[in-house]
């Protein structure tokens, strides 16, 4: 028999892509029984893999299983996988998209010294790989037997190595039973939503029938419990077999469906109106009520297919919080033709979003056949660093010597990868400069830190004084870090008293605390500047965490924009205000002690005095000490369509991360719209691309916000949009320095004070409109009022000033 010599590399070549063959056929769909070397199914059908043979890995933890192996709990729930430390499980993903991961959690007692024996005990957080907060201080804990399943889509790239983090709350440990990821269909996504933001899905209601599971594990739930009125409705369940028309193109913004979108037992059955002699249906009304998280944004899909009536003859509105949504009636002339209409509902302090239907005319109807409520998932929090295990589960290719000689190329090829992967990110987490550490002794929160020597801590009986003990009608804001009160000291001084949420009081968005408490009062305690917020003190005593600032009077900028009932800014207030703010950041990057980057720059930390007078706040997140070297390499935080990309791609910050942010707060004052707003058309969704579109286009004038037309001068225009252009530009170093910004922001501001003199001052008649428009006036450049040769910044030495000269008022609506 002749010898055939094959080439090492060729075969190795030849090996490694029959490993990935195989692995592509098991790649992007992952049902594991965590915990367990078993198969599990459930009685919906899905079927769940043993850890052993599944084509992913996790890093160290421990499988933990029920000692007490009740028999009506379904075996995929009797083992997890948890760990006292933080954990992960890391797949592999070879085609871009939306993924949607399901978590399940069911709460046993175990025998494993890891989970103190009940895994109810457990409080932990799930973060992805680009950081945001799936979970945060999460507990498995209820009173009955059912698992507790958490979905969510997420945009997942090939690029990446797709990890989910389990990370315990101190003292305690996380786990989890079983996880479910796959490339979502993209009918499950609500239309032109193309953000990078995750999505968590809220409720998934199958109005007007039975609870349902459907072949895509989406649990469709009743709705009756989210009525106002169990009167007012009534189920539609039609006594024949129906046919449903699946059309194919949308109509007037209603979409049409098919069964991915939702199963035909939705569409099956519906609530519709119940109405009665006593009841006119003009003035009735169904509505249903869903409890939120506060502060977070919504999108909300409403599913609808006529059962109960002839095409066309049932027209009726639909409403989000007594908002008018749309006008809803049959799309075209056939009979039971399933369509959905998704829409966003935007953050508000409130925690409850209402959806109502209602007639158009008397004697008439309304229907609702389904509904999806999905949260945006906005929370960012560092990953922390995880000791991998030395056990990495791959697919086994089982029945040939290739395919176990495959399998060990795999191995090889992935240790040597793994192994330099991991130097390399040793390199760059050792040189994280972290200014603030969270753990060692010292205060009653564990802090390393010594803050008495500042001399700014404030007693807890006179905070508690000065609110009123905290009285729920001071509280002028809240957020992730706790809520916020107004006050007055025992001399008088109003103050913003900023105070922590307890662990048990924290929600699903806030992961916040001592590393931002401590960096604040740090960061704060070395600046004093016009144009930033100042600390008048803090308190850390009976485990509290509060900060006390001075009162701003007219609370955040955001609110001017975007708040109807706020009195809306004229250009030059406008322009006055980004100004200030640009003087504060300038003093920040340049004046105060060894530089220092703000890393979280938008609107509602942009607070207004009495005056209007722009001042800089919320230093939570701040890094110091950056300046004079290239960047620090840190774990991205802010807050997303502020960041800037080159930031969160490279994990490399510098001063011109807050120019970048900076830029989006420009066309956020231009245009008064959010810097994210899915509901708006592809191209517009981002603010930061639509306005550079614009800008390059020679249309900037096309998103100024509708009560600023025919007060803005042209120049004035043109130099601000240029300044944006230079601030968002994609590479930082083509970005200028914020004294570089503030002085073009001056430049446009005296154009436009300019146009308003001549206004003033010359008779209109003789004047060429079109050349005084465009014509610009010689205007000199100002030294730059943010400079440390100004009076703006108060130096130690000047701080024998009264404290009424150094502070005056703030108001903080959107607190940390």
């Amino acid at each position: 028999m002749e010898h055939v010599h094959i080439p090492l590399l060729s075969l190795l070549v030849f090996l490694l892509n029959l490993s990935s063959l195989h692995f592509l056929s098991l790649a992007d769909d992952y049902y594991i029984n965590c915990g367990s070397h078993d198969n599990a199914n459930l009685t919906t059908g899905q079927n769940f893999s043993g850890e052993s043979k599944s084509g992913y890995s996790f890093s160290k933890s421990k499988a933990v299983k029920d000692i007490n192996q009740l028999p009506d709990i379904a075996p995929l729930y009797k083992t997890a996988r948890g760990f006292s430390k933080a954990f992960y499980y890391q797949f592999s993903i070879t085609q871009n998209g939306t993924y949607l991961v399901r978590l399940h959690f069911l709460a046993f007692s175990s025998s494993s010294s890891s989970s103190s024996n009940n895994l109810s005990t457990a409080v932990f957080g799930v973060l992805d790989s680009k950081n945001f907060t799936l979970l945060n201080n999460f507990t498995a804990k209820n009173s009955t037997n059912y698992p507790v399943i958490k979905e969510f889509f997420v945009r997942i790239d090939i690029t990446d190595s797709f990890r989910l983090y389990f990370i315990p709350q101190p003292s305690s440990f996380a786990f989890v039973n079983a996880i479910v990821l796959f490339l979502a269909p993209s009918d499950f996504i609500p239309e032109n939503y193309i953000s990078n933001l995750p999505l968590h899905t809220i409720y998934r209601l199958n109005v007007g029938g039975l609870p349902w599971n459907d072949p895509q594990g989406r649990n469709w739930e009743t709705d009756d419990s989210h009525l106002s009125d169990p009167n007012s409705a009534k189920n539609a369940n039609p006594e024949s077999e129906l046919n449903l028309n699946y059309l194919p193109e949308p109509v007037d913004g209603l979409f049409l469906s098919n069964y991915t979108f939702a199963p035909i037992q939705v569409y099956e059955t519906a609530k519709h109106m119940s109405n009665s002699s006593s009841r006119p249906a003009i003035s009735s009304n169904v509505t249903w009520f869903f409890s939120v998280s506060r502060k977070a944004r919504h999108i909300v899909r409403a599913h609808f297919c006529d059962i109960i009536g002839q095409p066309g003859e049932i027209i009726f509105n639909l409403y989000s919080n007594g908002n008018f949504r749309k006008e809803i009636s049959n799309i075209s002339q056939y009979p039971a033709v399933p369509f959905y209409y998704d829409f966003m509902v935007n953050s508000s302090e409130s925690e409850l979003i209402n959806i109502t239907i209602k007639p158009k005319s008397e004697s008439a109807d309304a229907f609702l056949n389904g509904l999806e409520i999905l949260e945006i998932v906005e929370g960012l929090a560092p990953i922390p660093t995880v000791r991998d295990s030395k056990k990495s589960i791959v697919a086994p290719v089982v029945g040939s010597v290739l395919g176990g000689l495959s399998l060990i190329c795999v191995l090889i090829v992935g240790f040597v990868f793994g192994f330099r992967h991991r130097k390399a990110k040793k390199r760059v987490e050792t040189s994280v400069w972290s200014p603030m550490p969270a753990n060692g002794g010292g205060s009653s929160h564990g802090s390393a830190l010594n803050l008495n020597y500042l001399g700014l801590k404030i007693a807890f009986n006179e905070i508690q004084s000065a609110t009123n003990n905290f009285d729920t009608k001071l509280v002028i804001g809240k957020g992730g870090f706790g809520n916020v009160y107004r006050g007055t000291l025992l001399n008088g001084t109003k103050v913003a008293v900023k105070r922590a949420y307890k662990r048990h009081e924290r929600g699903s968005g806030s992961g916040q605390g001592l590393p931002e408490f401590e960096t604040e009062i740090i960061v704060l305690s070395k600046i004093r500047h016009r144009h930033l917020v100042s600390l008048i003190g803090y308190c850390n005593e009976r485990s509290e965490m509060i900060l006390v600032y001075e009162f701003m009077e007219k609370g955040t900028l955001r609110d001017h924009l975007y708040d109807s009932d706020v009195h809306r800014l004229s250009w030059k207030q406008r322009l006055e205000i980004c100004t200030g703010a640009a003087r504060g950041l300038h003093y920040l990057h340049t004046g105060a002690a060894g530089g220092i980057i703000h890393r979280d720059v938008k609107s509602t930390n942009i607070l207004l005095d009495e005056n209007h007078v722009a001042k800089v706040a919320d230093f939570g997140l701040s890094r110091s000490g950056a300046l004079d070297e290239t960047h620090v390499s840190t774990n991205v935080k802010g807050t997303f369509g502020y960041l800037d990309p080159e930031y969160m791609m490279s994990e490399q910050l510098t001063e011109k991360s807050d120019v970048y942010s900076f830029g989006v707060v420009l066309l956020e004052v231009l245009s008064a719209r959010p810097a994210i707003d899915p509901t708006l058309p592809r191209e517009q969704m981002n603010l930061a691309e639509w306005g550079m579109l614009c800008q390059k286009r020679g249309v900037l004038e096309e998103i100024v916000d509708s009560p600023l037309k025919g007060q803005i001068d042209p120049n004035s225009l043109r130099k601000f949009g240029e300044t944006v252009e230079k601030c968002l530009q994609d590479d930082a170093c083509n970005r200028p320095t914020m004294e570089d910004v503030l002085w073009d922001l001056e430049y446009a501001l005296q154009l436009q004070q300019t146009t308003k003199l001549k206004e003033a001052h010359e008779d209109s008649t003789n004047i060429d409109a079109s050349s005084a428009a465009f014509s610009l006036p010689n205007v000199q450049r100002f030294p730059s009022l943010g400079s440390t040769r100004n009076g703006d910044d108060i130096r130690e030495a000047d701080l024998e000033s009264t404290e009424s000269e150094i502070f005056s008022q703030l108001k903080i609506g959107d607190a940390r």
